[in-house]
């Protein structure tokens, strides 16, 4: 046990030394952050209306989903598709994938340490021997020795583990930005669904109203009141509702394929909506907040800036290169021809072996390295900036929608009322034969498509405040 502890003293204490003497800076340019490229203010006009916050609010971004989205059979469904969606659990393996790869970048700034031992016998003929006659040679060997440990005076590896960190926490944005938009996904198609069938459920009551007219009409025609052209044409609206009833199912059936896909499981019959809510949400105000604010707290563009301040510290690593690389191999430990020996005064060994090599013509191979890397960070750069556009049109489109929205809905209901009251009358000037049966058919055919045309609204409505709550960052929270 002495003998370990004089090799683990002969070999710890001096690699610690190197190690903290390692410990320098790197040859990283200084990161700043780029300046936004968007104005400082969200847009105006008549399409906008004034996004005044509630005093008494917080950061629509900082409102967690279970909170925002109120209709409990919505929040089980984007609860399975946390738990299910293989986009989602992709995001979160490539977290466990970059995290051991920072962990193996950041090991090489430190010694690898390895224990040996080792037996050897040989057979020595006696033409070999010093003695002229055969014998056999043993010998016995145990120690510890770091091999190849790189001295960072220069920044070179820890540029590189800066790197690989900044690849890691890229990959958590990329996750949270993944979960937002899994949010959203489900919500869209869980309305698209609740939309469509609604949708046929109209189609149904318009054939039932338009099978009872046909019926009526078949009876005045029986009766020589109706003529042959308002049998045909009580006829083609049956089956104009016949064919929508056969689309809005197929469509139903897509929907339902949609919602599985992104869930990731089966949804249950029980959970799947009945009609279009009304009501989407509990906020009452849904206001962005500052575009700085909105902007650079978005996973999405954390995302690009982690990887933006990757690419500038693997501009540390390049400009390291034309710089000595000094690589130590040492070694400690003991000897002897007999096992027993080992552990006898004089078996002490040893080995020191610094190598130091200095770049002088490598065919502009670092150069180019060099010019590759702030390039690539140039691209960064670019990418980032975009990421904050996009952000930023994203946002300037949802409230655009959002301030008119509120007066399309209104109007649109207000379609839809005068053309009920237009069918009624029609049918009872139809009934004491002032008017024929096109107007009739004029008017039922108007109110099914405003009817059609309101769910569209509606189901706008709602997909603008979950397009709304997504575009602002909301729905990242565990």
């Amino acid at each position: 046990m002495t003998v370990m502890r004089k090799m683990l003293g002969g070999l710890v204490l001096p690699l610690g030394a190197l190690v903290v003497l390692s410990g320098c800076s790197t040859m990283a340019p200084k990161y700043s952050r780029p300046e936004a490229p968007v104005p400082a203010a969200w847009p105006t006009g008549a399409a906008y209306t004034s996004q005044a916050a509630a005093k008494d609010q917080k950061p629509l971004a900082e409102v967690p989903w279970q909170e925002f989205f109120v209709d409990p059979q919505l929040r089980k469904v984007i609860e399975l598709a946390l738990n299910n969606n293989r986009d989602l659990r992709v995001a979160v393996l490539n977290i466990e994938r970059t995290r051991a790869l920072y962990q193996i970048q950041r090991a090489d700034l430190f010694p690898q340490i390895d224990a040996s031992a080792e037996a050897n016998y040989q057979g020595i003929p006696k033409d070999f021997s010093s003695t002229g006659s055969h014998r056999t040679s043993h010998q016995y060997t145990a120690g510890l020795g770091a091999a190849s440990y790189e001295l960072d005076l220069f920044g070179r590896v820890r540029s590189l583990k800066d790197q690989a960190l900044e690849e890691f926490l890229a990959t958590q944005q990329a996750r949270r930005a993944v979960q937002i938009s899994l949010v959203s996904q489900v919500a869209t198609s869980y309305l698209t669904l609740a939309a469509d069938r609604e949708r046929l459920r109209i189609a149904q009551g318009t054939l039932a109203n338009q099978q009872a007219s046909f019926d009526l009409t078949k009876s005045r025609f029986a009766a020589g009141v109706a003529s042959a052209l308002d049998l045909s044409q009580a006829q083609t609206s049956v089956e104009a509702a016949r064919v929508d009833i056969a689309r809005y199912t197929t469509l139903i059936a897509q929907d339902e394929n949609a919602l599985n896909l992104v869930v990731g499981s089966v949804v249950p019959d029980e959970l799947k909506p009945t009609q279009l809510a009304a009501t989407m949400t509990g906020v009452k105000d849904l206001t962005p907040g500052l575009p700085s604010d909105v902007l650079l707290n978005r996973p999405d563009i954390l995302q690009a800036e982690a990887q933006l301040k990757g690419a500038n510290a693997n501009i540390g690593a390049a400009r390291a290169a034309f710089f000595p690389r000094i690589a130590l191999t040492t070694s400690v430990g003991i000897g002897s021809n007999s096992l027993s020996g080992l552990f006898k005064g004089g078996a002490l060994a040893w080995q020191f072996a610094p190598q130091v090599s200095l770049p002088i013509f490598d065919g502009g191979f670092n150069k180019a390295n060099l010019k590759a890397s702030e390039v690539e960070r140039d691209i960064m750069v670019a990418q980032y900036e975009k990421a904050i556009q996009t952000a930023f049109r994203e946002v300037a489109d949802a409230l655009a929608q959002r301030g008119t929205i509120e007066d399309q809905l209104a109007a649109q209901q207000a379609l839809t009322n005068a053309n009920s009251e237009s069918l009624r009358l029609s049918q009872a000037r139809y009934e004491r034969g002032i008017d024929n049966y096109l107007n009739v058919l004029v008017s039922q055919r108007s109110l099914y498509d405003s009817q059609q045309s309101l769910i569209s609204v509606v189901l706008a409505r709602l997909n603008n405040m979950v397009s709304f709550y997504k575009v602002v960052g909301g729905g990242a929270n565990p």
